[in-house]
């Protein structure tokens, strides 16, 4: 399994806590490291058409959760397991119409995920569905795998987020964890050697070395020949990875709120990020800035800030770029009054071009750290960095897209997160018959005075 993934490490320092890499898999775009991948939904990146995805980013590779796909009774055999391919073509990429040359990611769950109400059990793990929770068994896991054919696969981990493991949990956690990864290897390796290759990366769990030995070694001593990278969910797991592995690759489903985080992690050697952020800042309306190096702080010695609040009223006649100097699609065809306008309108458009500038602002970053780890100056680069931006994005003081039931989970008396779509207009009516008919030359004010409608700001 591990022949369907190749990786090379050209430049380490450190030893070799910061490197240059190159992920290799047939079929697909050779991958330089440290990257991105792009969280997807549904199998799509939100706001993001596949071929607007290919034609104005630069996304190499996207991340999709199985649950994504899967019905609350896991015995509910859903389309994509049954969609028809041809001889060249795998079940997941069809359906979601992926580009062939991008890498495709399957995990168990989405990034981040909506906190599971019941707990995982000695076979599966408590998942989301869009119909709601129910547990996905390692045997269901696996078998999706071996018809849906992703690129790459995360072994399943028994690790609930956000709860830290009490003393009884830590005790599991690394037999559940093997006894699946287990599974999975024998059902991989198990197959016809005319079948797309998967590979397969393992999970480290987000606990001490210590309380994980017996699980790893595990691994180290069986199961080694059957991996092809690690999956963290904590960078601080980063240490105990054994020492034999340290040239695997390490992608991180790590809690990353910025690209200070970025930085922070790369120092500390993992090598690919499954990144949520860029689409939440989207969703607030953040038009991203920062840049990396970062620019000589000016005279006041303020940071400087990571966005800017496109909601603001400050934008709306404002005609420049979203960014300075920025070639993306949506700086060199638009400007900021115009993205302000679309905001304020509600129009979809505008989340689709503050995503695609969202993610040309990621691509330049994840470059320009390639080239300071190249030059030698990560750590000096980091530190102005640091100086120099603020490291929390600037507060949305708008209204994004309406939150699904995907994305959150609702606790209880907790307000309702969105806005009525719908209204009583029983009170507009009774006002509206007391009120004489506008003329057909009344403009937005006379309009707004007398009730009828409400100016844009």
């Amino acid at each position: 399994m591990s022949a369907a993934l190749r990786f090379d490490i050209e430049v380490s320092h450190n030893d070799c806590s910061q490197r240059l890499g190159v992920l290799s898999v047939p079929g697909r775009q050779s991958i330089q490291t440290p990257q991105y991948f792009a969280v997807s939904s549904r199998g799509c990146v939100p706001h993001l058409s596949q071929d607007m995805m290919k034609q104005n980013t630069s996304i190499k590779g996207i991340y999709a959760a199985l649950e994504d796909f899967t019905e609350k009774s896991t015995e509910e055999t859903t389309a994509i397991h049954n969609l028809p391919i041809g001889k060249d073509e795998t079940r997941l990429r069809r359906f979601i119409a992926l580009q062939e040359d991008a890498l495709l990611v399957l995990g168990a769950r989405r990034q981040p995920p909506v906190p599971a109400r019941a707990a995982n059990t000695n076979t599966g793990i408590s998942i989301q569905t869009g119909l709601g929770f129910t547990t996905l068994e390692s045997d269901d896991y696996a078998e999706a795998v071996q018809r849906l054919r992703p690129d790459i696969v995360l072994g399943m981990a028994d690790y609930e987020y956000p709860k830290r493991p009490g003393v009884k949990r830590i005790e599991k956690m690394g037999d559940r964890t093997l006894a699946w990864l287990q599974h999975m290897v024998a059902t991989l390796g198990d197959e016809s050697n005319e079948l797309p290759p998967v590979a397969l990366f393992a999970p480290v769990l987000p606990i001490e070395a210590g309380q994980q030995s017996d699980y790893l070694n595990t691994l180290q001593e069986n199961l080694i020949d059957f991996l092809a990278g690690w999956v963290l969910y904590d960078a601080a797991s980063i240490d105990v990875i054994p020492t034999a592995t340290r040239h695997l690759p390490r992608l991180a489903l790590t809690d990353i709120q910025g690209p200070h985080e970025i930085l922070d992690q790369t120092s500390l050697g993992l090598d690919v990020f499954v990144l949520s952020s860029i689409g939440e800042a989207t969703d607030a309306g953040i038009a991203l800035t920062f840049t990396f190096p970062a620019p000589e702080l000016p005279g006041s010695g303020h940071r400087l800030p990571l966005g800017i609040d496109m909601w603001s009223p400050t934008h709306v006649s404002d005609v420049s770029a979203l960014a300075e100097n920025c070639t993306c699609y949506a700086c060199r065809n638009h400007h900021k009054a115009f993205v302000r306008h679309l905001l304020d309108a509600k129009e979809m458009l505008a989340w689709v071009l503050l995503q695609i500038h969202n993610y040309h602002i990621m691509d330049v970053f994840f470059a320009n750290i390639r080239q300071s780890i190249r030059d030698g100056t990560l750590e000096r680069d980091a530190e102005s960095f640091d100086k120099a931006f603020e490291r929390n994005l600037p507060i949305s003081s708008g209204k994004g897209p309406r939150l699904r039931g995907y994305q959150v989970k609702s606790g209880r008396a907790e307000p309702q997160r969105n806005p009525r779509a719908y209204r009583s207009l029983e009170d507009a009516q009774e006002r509206l018959a007391e009120t004489p008919l506008p003329s057909p030359n009344a403009d937005a004010e006379h309009l707004a005075q007398q009730g009828f409608a409400e100016k844009a700001i």
